[in-house]
């Protein structure tokens, strides 16, 4: 869409003089002649740049500014002066001017400065479409899961949020804690402010303290410049610790003060810094066994375990697994450009069924290879029983209607079917020493037929004896 300028000006030879200079672009130029009339227009269309002189009778440009500024703050204003009024445009600057033009200007001159405007609202509307974008990801509400136990972690984060409280978030790895945390965050008053992640598993102690407190110029061997902590770049955000019982006790007591405090000091620095973070730590840990082993601070436990939100394992809330499971279908399906739409009802038994010791994000693994997997509109059992070993269940789940019965036989139909087919076609080919032309041929099947059964099933072999004159693409 092309950029709308408003001119403004009283003398029209200056407005023509606009209008042909920027008349020439990809840009939709208006004009008025008077204070008032400008502020008409911006009340009846939507401009982007308002290119306005301060010398103008009844209404000045800097009471137009001002009104601009106040009631549409996104538009930018390049105001026109004479060189007698250079103090003027320095006070338009102050009242929210994007920038001033001294009279007489060349014609490269407005289109530079309006160019530069322009760019500066395209890099503004990215950001905030950006930041709209990543806060509406992660609202609570839209992180997968309607089971009773995600209810009530949507509840814990829904109380604790509009807070500045300390949250320990606590789980089994791939449980979805950083998610959690960031729900959190992004539902804060903190939102527009920094969100910043620290491994506290990946780096050793003297690296995890230039990680979090920064460090000077010269405080250890490779410090050859000051840098800045994680304290320092988080500060009026907040900062997630994640794996945070894997921290050595002499961090731990550093820490202990930043949270008492609110100020630290840099590695090798005598200069305490203030920060004003909101902290949210997470584990996989026990941190009341490490207290009783000495392995953790009884103190620091107590103060970051103001707001405990635990995060429950995807084997305690099978109800959610579908929903995950098309969740996941739906984003890698967009990812590697696949037609599949479907789970078939075996595959969501084995899915439902497992134990997930990976938690969602085995899932969300076992989903992508699946779909790289399949050939066709669906993920089937075949697909998913060696990625997951798990064996299929006969017993998917005891009916209770006759509707029940009715699915569930279908659902033992289905798997046995493919159980059988699968086994058919790799026992055949084991026969014929995966003689693809061989193997057909002693089922009675077409050689097509039987490659659409290897297809299906992902069996992938290539023939080791076959006719001279048979094509490579012939071979699977």
């Amino acid at each position: 869409m092309s950029a709308r300028i408003l001119i403004v000006d009283d003398e029209e030879i200056v407005v023509r003089s606009c209008l042909r200079i920027l008349g020439d672009s990809s840009y939709v130029v208006d004009s008025a002649q008077s204070g008032m009339e400008a502020l008409r227009k911006i009340e009846e269309n939507e401009y982007d740049i308002l290119v306005l002189d301060i010398m103008m009778p009844q209404m000045d440009g800097l009471e137009v500014l001002q009104q601009v500024k106040e009631r549409h703050p996104d538009v930018d204003v390049i105001m026109m002066t004479g060189l007698s009024q250079i103090q003027t445009a320095v006070k338009a600057m102050k009242l929210g001017a994007f920038d001033y033009l001294s009279k007489p200007f060349d014609p490269d001159e407005l289109k530079l400065v309006v160019d530069r405007a322009l760019e500066r609202q395209r890099l503004l509307h990215e950001n905030r479409n950006l930041k709209n974008e990543v806060s509406s990801k992660y609202r609570f509400e839209n992180i997968v899961g309607s089971s009773p136990r995600m209810q009530a972690v949507y509840g814990l984060i829904a109380k604790c949020a509009p807070t500045n409280s300390t949250v320990l978030i606590t789980g089994e790895s791939g449980t979805g804690k950083e998610m959690i945390a960031r729900a959190i965050h992004y539902n804060s008053l903190r939102r527009d402010q920094p969100f910043v992640t620290v491994d506290c598993n990946t780096l050793s102690e003297n690296l995890l303290e230039s990680e979090l407190f920064g460090h000077v110029k010269g405080a250890f061997t490779g410090a050859v410049a000051n840098k800045r902590g994680m304290f320092d770049s988080a500060n009026n955000g907040t900062l997630f610790l994640d794996e945070f019982g894997n921290i050595p006790l002499a961090t731990q007591a550093k820490l202990l003060r930043v949270i008492q405090e609110h100020e630290f000091r840099p590695v090798g620095s005598t200069v305490l810094q203030k920060t004003n973070v909101r902290l949210i730590t997470a584990t996989n840990k026990d941190l009341k066994a490490l207290v009783a082993a000495g392995e953790f601070r009884e103190d620091l436990y107590y103060r970051i375990n103001v707001f405990p939100v635990h995060a429950p394992a995807l084997r305690e809330r099978r109800d959610d697994i579908p929903a995950l499971a098309f969740h996941f279908l739906k984003i890698f399906c967009a990812e590697l450009e696949k037609p599949l739409s479907d789970i078939s009802e075996a595959a969501m038994s084995l899915l439902v069924h497992y134990d997930w010791p990976g938690n969602v994000r085995e899932l969300e693994n076992t989903v992508h290879r699946a779909v790289i997997l399949a050939s066709d509109k669906a993920i089937h059992q075949a697909h998913l029983v060696n990625i997951i070993n798990a064996a299929p269940r006969p017993d998917l789940e005891v009916p209770r209607t006759s509707d029940d019965l009715k699915r569930i036989k279908k659902i033992a139909r289905e798997k046995s079917v493919e159980d059988v087919e699968k086994l058919f076609v790799q026992e055949t080919l084991r026969r014929n020493a995966s003689n693809v032309t061989r193997s057909a041929e002693e089922t009675g099947m077409q050689r097509s037929n039987f490659q659409a059964m290897m297809k299906k099933y992902n069996i992938r072999v290539r023939d080791t004896e076959y006719d001279p004159g048979e094509s490579e693409s012939d071979l699977i």
